[in-house]
């Protein structure tokens, strides 16, 4: 009988932790918001002898592993610098607005419709700000989850190779796994492999399955 290795199909895992908001100015966006400290990996467990199916928490490789913590990290830093230049652009426009509201009636007509006329600049400009920072983030995102994948796909087919395994299942909300013998999980062993390279400066370069 062939001996056919499926792997898990990868997904997006490294999620932003926060989005930037579209709401009308002078509202400041939202800072972005901590994210929950992630599950401890499974202690080990002895892997069945004979098994030919494994399962893999590709979401807690993320959260647990050097590098996705590492790619969240970059996340958060280009989240709290956007939060900060978007931030004084509404201070200035609420110093605008303010002055608005408490010179405007005794300032010549010229001088109003000036203010005004800036006001309505900076607001838009806030929503293009807002807009862009958006953009850039998904992007952001896209880009290290796309380089997450392809650092993690030859370490999980390198260890499928060496279980010997049929296929492998990814452990998820929607895996539609209700429950496994815990021996199966493999996810503290790709960790761990994942690391050791990382630290290492490695990667390991994909293998064709065998037959």
């Amino acid at each position: 009988m062939k001996r056919v290795t499926t792997l898990v199909i990868l997904g997006s895992w490294l999620a932003a932790a926060g989005a930037f908001a579209q709401a009308t100015p002078p509202q400041t966006p939202p800072a972005a918001q901590a994210q929950k400290p992630a599950a401890p990996a499974a202690a080990a467990t002895a892997f069945p002898e004979g098994s030919r199916i494994a399962i893999v928490d590709v979401q807690l490789v993320a959260n647990q592993s050097a590098e996705g913590k590492a790619a969240t990290a970059k996340i958060l830093d280009f989240q709290q610098k956007k939060t900060s230049e978007l931030a004084a652009k509404n201070k200035a426009l609420e110093a605008a607005q303010q002055k608005m509201t408490q010179s405007g009636s005794v300032m010549s007509e010229d001088a109003r419709a000036q203010l005004q006329k800036e006001i309505d600049k900076q607001q838009l400009d806030i929503q293009r700000a807002q807009q862009d920072a958006q953009t850039e983030l998904d992007e952001l995102n896209r880009q290290l989850n796309t380089e997450f994948q392809r650092k993690l796909a030859p370490i999980i087919q390198q260890v499928a190779g060496e279980k010997g395994l049929y296929v492998l299942f990814s452990r998820g909300t929607e895996s539609g796994i209700v429950w496994a013998e815990e021996g199966l999980n493999l996810t503290a062993e790709i960790i761990r492999r994942f690391d050791a390279l990382a630290a290492a400066g490695k990667t390991p370069a994909p293998k064709p399955p065998k037959l």
